[in-house]
C-alpha cells in the first residue's frame, strides 16, 4: 500500500519530464524538427550561390570567385556577412560603363581642343596657315623656314630665327574702317557745350 502511494507520488514528479520527452520523440516534433533542419540547409546552399552569382559579377579572377563561394559555404552564416564587407563595391559592368563614359569624355574634350576657324568655326590643323574653307588667314609663315607661326611666338621653335612684328598696312586699315562706318550729320555736336543758364528775372 505505501509502495503503491510512494509509486503514486514518484510519477506525479516525473510527468512533465516524460511529458516533455514524449513531446520531442513525437511525430509532429521529429516531422517539425527534420523540416526545420531542411530549411536551414536550403538557406545556407541558396546563400552559398547568391555569393557566387554577386562575386562572378564583381570579381573577374576565377580563382577569387572560388574563394568568395567557399567562403560563404564554410562557415555556415557567416560566411555570407565577411563575403559582404570585403566584397568590391562596383560591379564589372558599373566599371566598364564608367571607362566607357570616360572615353567618351576625353574624345569629347579632345575633339573641342582641336582648332577651330575664328570665322566659319570649321576644324583646321595646327600647321595650317590659312582656313581652307573660307579663306581666313590662320597663320603667317616663318621668313626662313615657312613654318606656321603663333601670333604670340617671338621666335621660330624649328630654324630659331626670331619673329618681327607683323608688317600692317596701317593707312590701308584706317581707311577701309572710315568706309564701313556711316555718315554723321556734321550738324550734331560731337563735344558736349555747356548749358546757358538764363537769369533770374
Amino acid at each position: 500500500m505505501r509502495l503503491r502511494r510512494l509509486g503514486a507520488v514518484g510519477s506525479g514528479i516525473f510527468s512533465p519530464v516524460t511529458g516533455i520527452h514524449d513531446f520531442f520523440h513525437s511525430t509532429g516534433s521529429v516531422v517539425a524538427r527534420d523540416f526545420a533542419l531542411f530549411l536551414a540547409i536550403v538557406f545556407w546552399l541558396a546563400l552559398a550561390f547568391w555569393v557566387h552569382k554577386d562575386a562572378r559579377r564583381r570579381i573577374r579572377d576565377p580563382f577569387l570567385v572560388l574563394v568568395a563561394t567557399l567562403l560563404g559555404l564554410v562557415p555556415p552564416y557567416l560566411g555570407p556577412i565577411l563575403y559582404l564587407l570585403f566584397r568590391p563595391s562596383e560591379t564589372l559592368e558599373d566599371v566598364r560603363a564608367r571607362r566607357v563614359e570616360l572615353q567618351a569624355l576625353e574624345q569629347h574634350l579632345g575633339a573641342r581642343s582641336q582648332p577651330t576657324c575664328p570665322v566659319c568655326c570649321v576644324p583646321v590643323e595646327a600647321d595650317y596657315l590659312a582656313c581652307p574653307v573660307c579663306a581666313t588667314t590662320l597663320r603667317q609663315p616663318c621668313a626662313r623656314c615657312d613654318a606656321a607661326l603663333d601670333p604670340l611666338w617671338q621666335v621660330c621653335p624649328y630654324c630659331t630665327s626670331p619673329v618681327g612684328p607683323s608688317q600692317a598696312d596701317l593707312d590701308a586699315a584706317l581707311t577701309a574702317e572710315t568706309r564701313t562706318i556711316p555718315a554723321v550729320d556734321e550738324s550734331i555736336s560731337l563735344v558736349s557745350l555747356p548749358e546757358s543758364r538764363v537769369a533770374d528775372g
